[in-house]
């Protein structure tokens, strides 16, 4: 089997100074030109569940309420998976060029996160006109504005 080497370009800070992406030095050149992209995707490590047995783990009792009893791995958004990888679309609210600051308003990732990749949301290449999901999800909000007000508690079985 291939083994590949990631290096983390950053983390995720997430504190009374409010969320944002400290990148490291040697990354803030890559910052360039980001300027005027309202939303960037954010790859991350699921770092607090890098380990063999939750790698291992390929599916999962009914995590939605709405859900089929049993689930895999990938029809979730569970942070346990084969590679814990996680994919968040976040809004840009300012990005300070000299400091390799980025910050956000929410990601669902804890302090200290480690952060793969940074690259800009763009609608032709992001956005689906219509997608499609199943019934027992159907009532969730259309848009990550929506998800905002939206009371995803009584969604979940955690």
């Amino acid at each position: 089997m291939t083994s590949y080497e990631v290096k983390p370009i950053g983390k995720i800070c997430n504190s009374e100074n409010g969320i944002f992406i400290q990148l490291e030095d040697e990354f803030i050149p890559a910052l360039t030109a980001l300027e005027g992209f309202s939303h960037i995707n954010v790859l991350w490590w699921f770092s607090e569940f890098d380990s063999k047995e939750c790698r291992s783990i390929l599916d999962t009792e009914q995590p939605y309420k709405r859900a089929p009893e049993k689930m895999g791995i990938f029809a979730t958004r569970s942070p346990i998976r084969p590679n814990p990888i996680a994919l968040t679309a976040v809004e840009v609210i300012s990005i300070d060029y000299q400091k390799g600051i980025i910050r956000i308003p929410y990601i669902d990732a804890n302090d200290n996160t480690p952060v793969l990749d940074i690259k800009p949301y763009t609608p032709s290449l992001d956005r689906i006109e219509n997608p499609t999901v199943p019934d027992w999800c159907s009532h969730w909000p259309k848009s990550l504005e929506e998800s905002a007000t939206f009371p995803w508690e009584n969604e979940f079985n955690f």
